[in-house]
C-alpha cells in the first residue's frame, strides 16, 4: 500500500526528476520543463524527503546521482513509461495508434516511399500523427522489440523473427541496375546479367550477392552508405550496383549514371510490415496493412505480393540472393513468427 507521504507525488514532480537526471543540470531540467529553477528545487526535495533517501548530490557544476539514487531513478523511469503507455492504451480507441504511428524505414526504403505515404495517411487516419524514423533493418527490429517503434517495413529479417513480433508481405521491389554513363551497355532499356562482367559490380557490405552476380574476389565492397553516396561512386569510379526499383527517380538525377531494368530475372527484394503482437491497436494495423498494400498496387513499379503471384524467392532459385543496400537478403525467404493475414485481418 502506498504511504501517506509518497501519494503526495504527481507524475509531473516524477517528470521533473528524471529531467534531472537527464540534464544534470537543475538550470538546464528547468528550462526544458518550463518551471522556475526554485521552483524545480522545491518539487524535487518534495520527491526525495516523500521516499526518505537523497536522489541527487548538489553541488558543483554537475548534478550527481546518489548510490540510492540510482536503483529509484530507474523504478522512476519505469513508472513514467508505464503511465505514458498506460495513456496511450486509453486514447487507442479515440485516434488512431493512439494518436501517432512510430514507423521504422530501412534507409534504402523510407526517402522513395516516403512520398507516397503523405496523402493517404492522414485520409486513413485522421488525427493520427506519422512519425518516421530511418535505420537499418536489424536496428529498426531491435527498436521495435524494445517498444521504441510501433512497426516496421524492411525487408525479410536474417535469421529467426524475434518472438511476439508479427510479420505481414506487404510488397515485392525489383532490383535494377545503375552503371556508369561510360559504361558500354548505359542508356539501354533493359539488361540481363549475363552481359555485365562481375568484376566491375559494386556491392554493399553483406549483401550476399556473389552467388547472383558470380562475383570474384575482383568485386568492390562498400559498407555503410546511402543509395546517393552509392551513385556518386558508380557516377566517379564506374561500374555497376543493383539498386531498389523505387530510388530510380531520385538516383536518375545523379549525373554519370544510368538505370536500366533487370531483365529476365525475379531478382527483387519483399518488402514486409512488422509489428509487436501485444500491440494494442490491432485494427489500426489490418488498415494500415491494407492501405500499404494498395499504395503498392497502385505503383507500377512495385508487384503484389499476392499468393497466385508471388516472385520465386531468389535464395531458393538459379539466380541466387539479391544484393541489398540494406545488408540483408531481399530474397531470403524469412521465418514468420506469425503471419497477420490469419489473425489480424
Amino acid at each position: 500500500m502506498i504511504s501517506t507521504a509518497l501519494s503526495v507525488v504527481s507524475l509531473r514532480d516524477l517528470a521533473l526528476v528524471q529531467a534531472v537526471h537527464r540534464h544534470g543540470s537543475f538550470n538546464s531540467a528547468a528550462r526544458s520543463m518550463h518551471i522556475s529553477p526554485s521552483g524545480l528545487s522545491h518539487q524535487v526535495q518534495k520527491v526525495e524527503q516523500a521516499l526518505g533517501v537523497p536522489l541527487f548530490e548538489r553541488g558543483g557544476r554537475k548534478i550527481g546521482v546518489t548510490g540510492a539514487g540510482k536503483g529509484l531513478l530507474k523504478q522512476i523511469d519505469a513508472l513514467l513509461l508505464g503511465a505514458d503507455q498506460l495513456q496511450q492504451a486509453a486514447r487507442a480507441g479515440q485516434v488512431a495508434f493512439g494518436g501517432e504511428l512510430k514507423l521504422g524505414l530501412p534507409i534504402s526504403l523510407g526517402p522513395y516511399l516516403l512520398p507516397h505515404l503523405i496523402d493517404p495517411f492522414p485520409q486513413r487516419f485522421p488525427g493520427a500523427r506519422l512519425s518516421i524514423s530511418e535505420g537499418k533493418p536489424r536496428g529498426l527490429l531491435r527498436r521495435l522489440h524494445e517498444g521504441e517503434l510501433d512497426a516496421v517495413l524492411a525487408p525479410p529479417a536474417l535469421g529467426a523473427v524475434p518472438s511476439g513480433i508479427a510479420v505481414q508481405e506487404i510488397f515485392f521491389e525489383p532490383w535494377e541496375l545503375m552503371l556508369g554513363a561510360g559504361h558500354p551497355l548505359a542508356g539501354q532499356a533493359s539488361i540481363s546479367l549475363d552481359q555485365l562482367d562481375p568484376a566491375e559490380a559494386v556491392l554493399m557490405e553483406e549483401s550476399h550477392a556473389e552467388d547472383l552476380l558470380d562475383c570474384p574476389q575482383g568485386c568492390q565492397q562498400v559498407q555503410d552508405v546511402s543509395l546517393e553516396s552509392l551513385a556518386g561512386l558508380i557516377s566517379l569510379h564506374g561500374g555497376y550496383a543493383l539498386v531498389p526499383a523505387l530510388a530510380r527517380q531520385r538516383l536518375e538525377s545523379f549525373p554519370n549514371v544510368a538505370i536500366s531494368r533487370l531483365k529476365g530475372r525475379a531478382a527483387g527484394r519483399r518488402i514486409l510490415l512488422y509489428w509487436r503482437d501485444a500491440n494494442p491497436w490491432t485494427e489500426d494495423l489490418a488498415h494500415l496493412t491494407a492501405m500499404l498494400k494498395s499504395m503498392a498496387a497502385a505503383m507500377p513499379v512495385l508487384r503484389e505480393l499476392s499468393p497466385s503471384k508471388r516472385p520465386a524467392r531468389t535464395s531458393e532459385s538459379a539466380c541466387g540472393t539479391a544484393a541489398s543496400p540494406d545488408g540483408l537478403e531481399g530474397g531470403q525467404a524469412a521465418p514468420l513468427a506469425m503471419v497477420a493475414a490469419g489473425r489480424h485481418a
